[in-house]
């Protein structure tokens, strides 16, 4: 909502000019510089460009920097969408199938050598050319599949540019047009209930032309958008600082609890009206030690920790309750089961451990029922998880929670005699099993070099050895772990899935055979899975579509592509200088609500 500013002119009366004045909203004011929120990562980012970035940090930034034109209203219960840079909610007509959307006017991108000295102003065009990114081959963007055959016209500009090797951004798209400057038209090939929501994503935010022409292939290191805050330092993979951006358009506190949510009305009570972003600068620090993380956070150095360690779990909440001394302290807690989900993935396309073969399904069964992951709940997590019957989130719409998986369990004994019956046997004597053909089997896992992965490390080769299988532990950075998994390069390896959105298909998306090469690491490919998956497409949420996401999770259990790992429950700490923290479901950069008590921040700190 714009709030005008009005100025009480000397020429009226006394009684007007009161009444005047009475009458005019409250000015908003500015970020204050003073106001600074201190934080750490345990993961870097990868790249600041939204098309291209897949992991959680980078888009948790991006979210900071950059506009999509839908967001989540910071405090409803459950997610609820409101416009962002629209004016209102978009229109939707021709069953579904037509989307309209009508822009604010007046927003400007953060200034950049890019725009030669002149404010830029965002309009409907930055939008149409953000979205056509997602289908220009070179970008091998891994978000494609949120468009993919979905806008009437673009897959066939994306064919033309594989044949041509240039995509052409001025090609017209019928599904795809721009009526006038602030109005953006997306005509689908068949209703998508969860478009919406995808819009109010990240990756699907405003990036002006000029801006990626300017920077080529570097444009991944220059975010430049609408968003409340803008990037002023980054040591790549060590510190970013970012900054209220200045020129951030008219946006107050405002938002939607429950009138049951006492504390959501609190903080709506305290800043409501407010100019958002509240805090002038924030700092965030990469630090993928665990002890360093939460000591930093323990003597005051950071303002909040994001996912408490595991280790400090006992000491920070035993039994779930924060510990005295932190009561003391005013610190805050909250403890919640996110809407994600770990597991390790097998890759399809590999000639030890692929395949849709009898033999190859035993071995990944094997495999997973194998795995001691009652010791990874309990001794790598503390106990801070839920052992994944499912590969959908909680939380989210399609999640069953009554569903059990037969391979989820630890059963050495079944995995024995499982890998003993399709010929996976020890020939030689040296207590490794070869393959039914007599060659050796070995199995490569990749892992990023930190603490907590080594502990899964630990873990999974303990349990392969104790069922005979050879199982070796290949080390890369996260980054190139990203690269090499959307490459096929990658055997085996573990990973999680935050919630996009909240809806089971943002998850069962994963192994969606298309999607091999951008989100379905597996390279999972099984034609009755897809055929459900795009029957589930065109359903809204309803038991009709909630029975064909059982169908695909028992197809998953059936063929193993992965083996599940769990629903982490995570833990989420604040000193009590910073106002307004709560953790949302699915937005992941909270930080343009929140709020510093500077005074007890330095009183804290001196």
């Amino acid at each position: 909502m714009n709030l005008p500013t009005r100025s009480c002119r000397s020429s009226l009366t006394a009684a007007v000019l009161l009444a005047a004045c009475l009458a005019a909203p409250p000015q908003v004011a500015a970020a204050d510089p003073n106001k600074v929120l201190r934080y750490a990562w345990r993961i870097a980012e990868s790249t600041f460009d939204p098309v291209v970035a897949s992991d959680l940090y980078s888009h948790t930034a991006l979210e900071g920097m950059l506009d999509p034109m839908l967001a989540y209203d910071y405090l409803a219960q459950p997610p609820k969408l409101i416009p962002n840079t629209l004016r209102e909610m978009p229109e939707v007509g021709e069953g579904g199938t037509l989307f309209t959307f009508r822009l604010r006017s007046g927003i400007h991108f953060t200034p950049d050598p890019a725009f030669k000295g002149k404010q830029r102003e965002l309009i409907a065009q930055d939008y149409a050319y953000s979205l056509r990114r997602f289908f220009d081959p070179k970008l091998k963007s891994p978000w494609l599949f949120l468009f993919d055959g979905k806008i009437v016209g673009a897959n066939a500009v994306m064919e033309q540019a594989a044949k041509t090797g240039v995509f052409d951004y001025d090609a017209p798209i019928d599904g795809l047009s721009v009526p006038e400057r602030y109005t953006l038209r997306l005509k689908l090939t068949s209703p998508d209930y969860n478009l919406l929501w995808i819009l109010a994503a990240s990756m699907t935010s405003a990036v002006a032309r000029e801006v990626v022409e300017f920077y080529g292939t570097d444009v991944g290191a220059h975010p430049v958008g609408t968003g409340p805050f803008m990037l002023k330092e980054w040591r790549r993979s060590s510190r970013m600082v970012l900054e209220a951006n200045p020129g951030f358009r008219e946006m107050p506190y405002d938002a939607s609890p429950a009138a049951d949510d006492a504390e959501g009305q609190a903080f709506l009570a305290k800043s409501r009206g407010k100019k958002l972003p509240l805090v002038g600068r924030v700092e965030i620090d990469v630090i993928e030690e665990r002890q360093p993380r939460w000591l930093a956070f323990l003597n005051g150095e950071h303002d909040f920790i994001e996912r408490v360690p595991n280790e400090f779990i006992h000491l920070a909440a035993p039994g779930g309750k924060l510990a005295p001394n932190l009561t003391k302290l005013g610190i805050g807690l909250q403890q919640l089961a996110e809407p994600e989900v770990t597991w390790t993935y097998f890759n399809m396309e590999d000639p030890v451990i692929g395949g849709y073969t009898p033999e190859r399904i035993a071995l990944r069964r094997a495999m997973s029922l194998g795995y001691n992951n009652e010791e990874e709940r309990l001794v790598v997590r503390k106990g801070q998880a839920i052992l994944a019957q499912t590969p959908i989130g909680p939380g989210v719409a399609g999640y069953d929670p009554d569903f059990r998986n037969p391979f989820a369990e630890y059963n050495p004994a079944k995995a024995k005699a499982l890998l003993d019956m399709f010929g996976y046997i020890d020939r030689n004597g040296d207590g490794y099993r070869e393959r039914p053909d007599g060659r050796p089997l070995s199995v490569e896992y990749a892992s990023s070099p930190d603490a907590a992965n080594r502990e899964l490390d630990e873990l999974w080769k303990k349990s392969m050895d104790a069922i005979g299988v050879m199982l070796t532990i290949k080390k890369a950075k996260w980054p190139d772990l990203l690269k090499m998994s959307k490459l096929g390069k990658i055997q085996m390896r573990g990973y999680a899935w935050y919630a996009d959105y909240p809806d089971a298909d943002n998850f069962l998306q994963l192994l969606y055979g298309p999607n091999s090469g951008q989100s379905n690491d597996a390279r999972f490919r099984l034609p009755e899975f897809d055929r459900l998956y795009e029957k589930a497409k065109k359903l809204p949420d309803s038991p009709e579509r909630n029975l064909l996401y059982q169908q695909m999770t028992r197809l998953m259990v059936v063929y193993a592509p992965w083996k599940l790992g769990m629903h982490r429950i995570e833990t989420f700490m604040t000193h009590p200088w910073v106002i307004g923290y709560r953790k949302h479901p699915i937005m992941l950069f909270n930080l343009r609500y929140l709020d510093v008590d500077v005074g007890l921040q330095r009183k804290a700190r001196n």
